[in-house]
């Protein structure tokens, strides 16, 4: 179900939700946190899209600042979504007008679930300082999206420099699976120490750059990211040892790896790329700070060798 509410105050938004809750039978009673997702010109839809996915291992209220469509009203419009329409969550559409725009937390607070946690999700420009912006501030998790930026890698620079516990990007959940591989490879025998890494994917991406920063903190070795010229993020990782390299390859345009090290068969795994669904519901599971992700751009990047 869709409710629009032209000309419309956040409190009067509250009611609508209270009232839609005890007439329809729409409950809230199980959402464990609030999404507040800040979002550009055409990307309401999408952003929409993925957090409801995301909502269906995490029940929320979403509440989604549209900035790309002016309000009729000049004011405050609104819209609300459930059931069918909002997966399992409630979902609240703000498209502020100037005039209430430099009091954007004050539209939001009122709609925040009482006792429960609030993240804020940046679809696309980041915030100078994502932990002082309006709405991070009340955050306890704060996720951006370099990848969307003009300059990813200029990004990711900006939150290196501006980083505070509870700050995280969809790029490193993006990886997680490729340091998962990782890991594992390595925590099998003989143990040899890496003497050297290489990781290759597209160079202006800011995942080849995190694994590459997180491979440096861990192994304590000389890491380089290597330009595939692809247009996937990641292509394969390359772990030098003593005796023979451990390689993990995925062509461009596969969902499948291969893992070749020495003694062993060669292994195809299933190695999809992560979808925006999938990296959001994985930053969802953790309301603490991830001091991995906090380590490894503020201090691991700073090993890398890049193109």
């Amino acid at each position: 179900m869709i409710v629009d509410l032209p000309g419309t105050t956040s409190g009067d938004v509250s009611g609508h939700l209270v009232r839609i809750r005890d007439e329809g039978g729409a409950v809230a009673l199980g959402r464990v946190l609030t999404l507040v997702i800040e979002t550009g010109p055409h990307e309401v839809e999408a952003a929409i899209f993925a957090a409801n996915a995301a909502s269906r291992e995490h029940p929320c209220r979403i509440v989604v600042l549209d900035r790309g469509h002016p309000p009729r009203s000049g004011g405050l419009d609104a819209q609300i979504r459930v059931g069918a329409d909002a997966g399992a969550s409630e979902v609240v559409v703000l498209r502020p007008g100037a005039a209430v725009t430099e009091e954007i937390d004050t539209l939001v607070i009122p709609l925040l679930l009482p006792d429960a946690p609030v993240v804020a999700w940046w679809t696309s420009e980041v915030p100078d300082e994502p932990s002082r912006d309006p709405i991070g501030a009340m955050a306890s998790r704060r996720i951006t999206d370099a990848l969307t930026c003009p300059d990813p890698l200029g990004t990711l620079e900006r939150l290196r420099a501006s980083y505070s516990p509870g700050d995280t990007d969809l790029s490193w959940a993006r990886c997680t699976i490729w340091r998962a591989q990782v890991a594992a490879v390595l925590d099998q025998p003989p143990y040899e120490p890496v003497t050297s890494a290489t990781v290759s994917g597209n160079a202006r991406h800011p995942v080849p750059a995190l694994l590459a920063g997180w491979l440096a903190r861990g192994l304590r070795c000389p890491v380089s990211v290597v330009d595939a010229d692809s247009s996937a993020s990641m292509t394969g990782v390359r772990l030098e040892r003593r005796h023979g390299p451990i390689s993990l390859e995925r062509p461009d345009g596969s969902k499948v790896a291969t893992l070749t090290q020495p003694g062993h068969p060669q292994q195809r795994i299933v190695l999809p790329p992560r979808t925006v669904s999938d990296a959001l519901a994985e930053e969802l599971r953790r309301m603490d700070p991830d001091e991995t992700y906090g380590r490894t751009l503020t201090r691991g990047l700073d090993h890398v060798e890049m193109p």
